[in-house]
């Protein structure tokens, strides 16, 4: 019964695989079955798995065993690192003076766990710094938006302080408020005159006109511009 290999080294969270290879002269008709141990810091061995001649395949949740008769396959699955040890496989022969035929100890050695390499630690950095230049990038434009808004404000400002090219009723608009026109109203008075008679002409009662009032509308300019409540007073 030869076992192999003989030193096994993997990393947690994967598998191993032992090899099992038994020999006999005549098995014609032999019953037999494999069983598999393990050791621990020289302790006494503690029986882990078995399997029959036949038995194709063995599943645990630990352990898969097959027969390729005449060798025999053990996985052990999910490794920790408290599956290091040594390992063995015992043949057991049924009517046979010679009833357990052990191989030679295998080392398993269960290593940890990869750590990450710097390969995969620069994209992590690279997602970890896309934030802060979305947000750098985004404070450069509010800058240049405010600084923009203060040019064009400066710019109006000293162009309106100076009479430049912009009309006075452009600025009272950007500006929001307009003076109010002033209005010139021109006032009517009437009044009465009264024609008299001239005194050195008399004319017969019976031949005088009769007495007629006679009117004339005199216009008198306003000298200074009304204000409209002024010329509301003028018109009422």
């Amino acid at each position: 019964v030869t076992l192999f290999p003989a030193v096994l080294t993997v990393p947690a969270g994967s598998s191993a695989t032992f090899f099992c290879n038994i020999s006999m002269e005549n098995d014609s008709g032999l019953e037999y079955s494999l069983n598999w141990y393990k050791e621990t810091n020289h302790s006494q061995a503690q029986k882990i798995a078995e399997i029959s001649r036949n038995n194709p395949q063995t599943k645990t949740e630990k352990y898969l065993l097959t027969n390729h008769t005449p060798a025999f396959k053990i996985e052990i699955l999910n490794l920790y690192q408290n599956d290091s040890g040594s390992y063995y496989c015992g043949l057991i022969t049924f009517f046979e003076p010679d009833k357990v035929m052990e191989s030679s100890r295998s080392h398993l050695v269960v290593t940890a766990a990869p750590e990450k390499t710097n390969a995969t630690d620069e994209p992590e950095m690279e997602e970890g710094s896309a934030p802060n230049h979305s947000r750098a990038v985004l404070v450069g434009i509010l800058l240049l938006t405010g600084a923009v808004v203060l040019l064009i404000f400066g710019y109006l400002t000293v162009t309106y302080r100076r009479g430049g090219t912009i009309p006075h009723r452009d600025h009272a608009a950007l500006r929001g408020w307009e003076k109010p026109p002033m209005v010139s109203i021109s006032t009517v008075d009437y009044g009465v005159l009264e024609f008299q008679c001239d005194q050195r002409t008399q004319v017969p009662p019976e031949t005088r006109p009769v007495d007629q009032t006679e009117y004339a509308t005199i216009v008198f300019p306003e000298e200074k511009p009304v204000t409209p409540e002024r010329g509301k007073k003028h018109q009422d």
